[in-house]
């Protein structure tokens, strides 16, 4: 996909056969967890986690009815300190972007950790290293089976590998930043940050 298209994933011919062939050489997604997930993981179920985070933050009792063209308030960020802020910083992101219901993923991936809302599914990287193509393909096929749209949220940036696969599959790619406020890295992530989303709840 060029630069400044917004095209998903599942909308065009062309994305659909560039996805097929990611598919045929994506390597299969074992579980390789790291101990930030780890730390990470287990902060999101111990007291108030990401998802009681961003119902408070996020403007949970945003009226229901607000349109994707309504004007959205400023992001309110999170200081970043460990993994489990940056599982923060995302949740409250997807919630900004006008996903609902925001909730750990029910399955595992095979690095950093899952997030889930209607019609998405998310990676938080909290890693040191960039992402990987192999992380960025296995994000793909998690969303193929759950028929949705995936984000990834990155600490540490992506491998040139990984951004153009990403770019070819329409994968909006965000980098956090310390102050907790994702930063979009391609034209898809700076297409669904200027409108967010359409998969509202009703």
């Amino acid at each position: 996909m060029g630069p400044g298209s917004t095209t998903g994933p599942h909308e065009a011919p062309t994305e659909q056969a560039a996805a097929s062939t990611a598919a045929d050489r994506a390597p299969a997604c074992g579980d390789a967890g790291t101990g930030a997930r780890a730390e990470a993981d287990a902060g999101f179920h111990a007291g108030p986690g990401a998802n009681a985070e961003a119902g408070t933050e996020a403007g949970a009792d945003t009226p229901d009815g607000a349109g994707a063209g309504a004007a959205r308030p400023p992001f309110r960020s999170v200081t970043i300190r460990t993994a489990l802020d940056a599982v923060t910083a995302a949740a409250l992101y997807l919630r900004w972007l006008g996903y609902r219901r925001v909730r750990r993923a029910d399955q595992r991936p095979p690095s950093g950790i899952g997030l889930a809302a209607r019609g998405v599914v998310a990676l938080v990287d909290p890693a040191v290293h960039p992402a990987t193509l192999r992380d960025v393909e296995c994000l793909w096929l998690t969303a193929m089976t759950e028929s949705a749209d995936c984000l990834y949220f990155s600490l540490a940036g992506y491998a040139d590998d990984a951004r153009a696969r990403a770019d070819a599959l329409g994968i909006p790619l965000f980098v956090l930043d310390l102050t907790g406020t994702p930063r979009p890295v391609n034209a898809p992530a700076d297409a669904l940050a200027a409108t967010g989303t359409e998969n509202r709840a009703p």
